[in-house]
C-alpha cells in the first residue's frame, strides 16, 4: 500500500556543494537545491514546512553538515530524506566521500565520508529514509559527473530507499549551460508535473522507473536504486498528472478500457473544436481552476476560461496544447489535435458564426446610392395619376 509522509513528522536535509578550492566548479548543484527545496514544499507535493526542510549549500565542514543531520534525525518520526549533490571521490579503501568545498582530489579525508551519514541515518527513529545522490568522482571532464557499480551498494541503508544517479557505465552529468543538473533536473519535472499515466501518489519505484525511461530517451546516464523492505511504496507527494480511469468493470467489447479522450476527428469547424475542447475539460472531470493549477503556469485559470467560451479559432497555438497536457490528453493526441487546428486556420480563417454576406450586402456604397437616386428621380418625373 502507498506511504505518503506525514509532513510534520518528516524533514529533509539537503545538501549540495557547488563552489571548489580544488574541484571543477558545479554552478547548477547551487540551482538543485533552491528548486528542490521549493518542490518538496508544495502542497501538492510532500507539503513540507519550510523549517522542515533544511537546505546546505557549500557547508564549510564536517562538523557543519553532521550537526544539522543530527538535529533533523532527533525530530524526524515519520520519514527523514537525505540529499546530497556535488563532487563524490572514492578513496583507497573503495568507499564514498561526499566532497565539500575545500575538499581535495588527492586527500580525500576532507571530503565527508558516506558512512558517516549512513551511521547518522541509522541512528533515528523514522519509520522510512530516503536517500538520493547526485554525485560525482573528481578529476573528469568539465560538466560530468561520474559513477561506478559501487556506489548505489556502498550507499545502501536498510530500511530505506536509495536513488543515485550514476549508473554501472555511464557518468552522471552536469551538463553545461544547463539551469540543473541531467538527474536532478528530470526529478524535479516529475516532482512537478508529475507522472503521465502514473499512479495517483509518487511512489518512489514508480519515480525511479520513470526517471529511468527518461534519461535513457534523452540519451543521459542511468539512474539506479537500491530499495530495503517496503520504502519502494514511500511516496514523494501527489502525482499532479493523475486522472482517476473509468468505473471499475467499464467494458468496451470484452476489454476493460482506458480514459477514451474526445478526439478531434471529424472537427470541420471552429465551433466544433471549441466544442470538442469543452468535452475533454468534461471528461478529465477537472474544474478550469484545476486544469490552470496543474499546467504548473503554462495556463492560466482566465485564460482556460477564455479558451472555452470563444467562437472563433484560437489564432495562435499557445494555451490549445497547455489546456489539453494538464487535462491529461497524451501527447501523440495533442498533435492530432495540432494538425486539426492548423487545418481549420488555413480552411476556415473567418470568425465562427459570421455568415457570408450577400452580393447586395457586400456592393459598394455609391452604387448602392445610385440605384436609389435614380428610382427617386423617376417617381418625381412621373405624372401622378387623375
Amino acid at each position: 500500500m502507498s506511504v505518503l509522509p506525514d509532513p510534520v513528522a518528516s524533514r529533509a536535509v539537503l545538501i549540495g556543494s557547488s563552489q571548489f578550492d580544488h574541484l571543477e566548479q558545479l554552478p547548477a548543484v547551487a540551482n538543485n537545491l533552491t528548486a528542490l527545496a521549493e518542490a518538496l514544499c508544495l502542497p501538492t507535493a510532500w507539503g513540507l514546512a519550510p523549517q522542515n526542510c533544511v537546505v546546505m549549500l557549500n557547508p564549510a565542514s564536517n562538523d557543519e553538515v553532521m550537526a544539522e543531520l543530527r538535529s533533523a534525525v532527533e525530530h524526524a518520526r515519520d520519514t527523514l530524506l537525505v540529499y546530497y549533490a556535488g563532487h563524490g571521490l572514492i578513496d583507497l579503501q573503495n568507499t564514498l566521500q561526499l566532497a565539500l568545498p575545500k575538499s581535495h582530489q588527492q586527500w580525500v579525508g576532507s571530503a565527508l565520508p558516506y558512512d558517516w551519514l549512513r551511521q547518522v541515518v541509522l541512528a533515528g527513529a523514522a519509520e522510512r529514509h530516503v536517500l538520493v545522490l547526485d554525485c560525482c568522482f573528481a578529476g573528469l571532464a568539465l560538466g560530468t559527473m561520474a559513477g561506478t557499480p559501487e556506489l548505489a551498494d556502498q550507499a545502501s541503508v536498510e530500511g530505506s530507499y536509495l536513488l543515485a544517479a550514476a549508473s554501472e557505465t555511464s557518468y552522471a552529468l552536469a551538463p553545461p549551460g544547463e539551469r540543473y543538473t541531467a538527474f536532478t533536473g528530470e526529478l524535479l519535472e516529475v516532482l512537478r508535473a508529475g507522472i503521465p499515466h502514473g499512479p495517483e501518489l509518487l511512489e518512489l519505484d514508480a519515480v525511479y522507473r520513470h526517471l529511468r525511461r527518461s534519461l535513457e530517451a534523452k540519451r543521459r546516464p542511468t539512474p539506479q536504486a537500491r530499495n530495503r523492505n517496503t520504502s519502494a511504496r514511500l511516496a514523494l507527494g501527489r502525482n499532479r498528472a493523475f486522472l482517476p480511469g473509468p468505473p471499475v468493470g467499464t467494458l468496451v467489447g470484452s476489454d476493460l478500457v482506458s480514459r477514451a479522450w474526445p478526439a478531434p476527428d471529424g472537427v470541420r469547424t471552429a465551433q466544433d473544436f471549441i466544442a470538442r475542447l469543452r468535452d475533454v475539460r468534461q471528461r478529465s472531470g477537472l474544474t478550469q481552476k484545476a486544469v490552470s493549477h496543474r499546467s504548473d503556469g503554462r495556463i492560466s485559470e482566465g485564460s482556460v476560461r477564455t479558451l472555452l467560451n470563444r467562437e472563433t479559432l484560437p489564432t495562435t497555438w499557445t494555451a490549445t496544447p497547455a489546456f489539453l497536457s494538464a487535462c491529461g490528453v497524451p501527447e501523440e493526441q495533442v498533435e492530432q489535435w495540432h494538425a486539426v487546428w492548423a487545418r481549420l486556420r488555413v480552411e476556415a480563417p473567418r470568425a465562427v458564426g459570421t455568415a457570408r454576406p450577400s452580393e447586395a450586402q457586400v456592393a459598394p456604397p455609391a452604387t448602392k446610392i445610385g440605384a436609389a437616386w435614380r428610382t427617386l428621380a423617376g417617381r418625381i418625373g412621373r405624372p401622378k395619376s387623375p
